[in-house]
């Protein structure tokens, strides 16, 4: 099983870095119109771990309001953090809009304006969830839902193609919610690039220690395979 949670069910994997789970309410839905929210960081900062230099999960990723939870080979307890940089969450978002605003079957709206849309609601942080702004910014756009997410790790490699330490990290979670606010549909990729020796087949895939936008970008496309709504082709 690919992931636990008695909202959501009917996972699907590809491979162990990305995790998806589609609602059991979700063949109820016809979702034809999207408004996509841009992404956020995690305000907590990550975690590192000084034994190896590699940076270890954040714990809040697994208390994330929108976590679906993350691999569990993470790695021993943390002594030290690092922000997630504000570009991380630009990068993400450009790199699900490049592939969404064509995608055949459903109509997204640009982050831009949705990003408007919900700063207009003027709700209080304090007393409303990730969820519940958006499901409100899809009543106001009048779509059928909205595509919310966190960077949770962004962390760039040091050194270079042929070596780095620590290499790249990234994780990310993407939501959709419809406008009644049930929870359609969560993704989740986190990937630490590992040695040849740690994680032959992925090291094979790549053939170097990449950057953490060249991870964002492998990401998004695996977890958009997995992605219910639309043909996945452009219109």
């Amino acid at each position: 099983m690919c992931l636990a949670g008695a909202v959501l069910a009917g996972a699907g994997c590809s491979g162990s870095k990305v995790m998806t789970k589609a609602s059991n309410e979700l063949p109820r839905y016809q979702v034809k119109t999207m408004a996509f929210v841009p992404f956020t960081t995690i305000a907590t900062p990550q975690v590192r771990d000084q034994g190896d230099q590699f940076m270890s999960a954040p714990q809040s990723v697994r208390r994330s309001d929108i976590s679906v939870g993350v691999p569990s080979n993470v790695e021993p307890p943390p002594r030290q953090t690092v922000v997630v940089p504000a570009a991380a969450a630009e990068k993400v978002t450009q790199l699900f809009w490049t592939r969404l605003r064509n995608r055949a079957g459903v109509t997204v709206s640009s982050p831009g304006d949705t990003g408007k849309a919900a700063a207009s609601l003027g709700e209080d942080p304090l007393k409303t969830t990730p969820d519940m702004t958006a499901a409100a910014v899809a009543k106001k756009l009048k779509q059928d839902a909205a595509l919310i997410g966190q960077v949770l790790v962004y962390q760039e490699r040091v050194g270079s193609r042929l070596g780095a330490n620590p290499p790249a990290s990234v994780g990310f979670e993407v939501k959709v919610v419809a406008a009644d606010g049930q929870v359609l549909w969560v993704g989740n990729y986190y990937e630490r690039q590992r040695p040849m020796t740690e994680d032959i087949m992925g090291f094979i895939h790549r053939w170097a220690f990449v950057t953490a936008d060249e991870l964002a970008e492998y990401g998004v496309d695996e977890v958009l395979k997995e992605f219910p709504f639309g043909a996945g082709g452009e219109k």
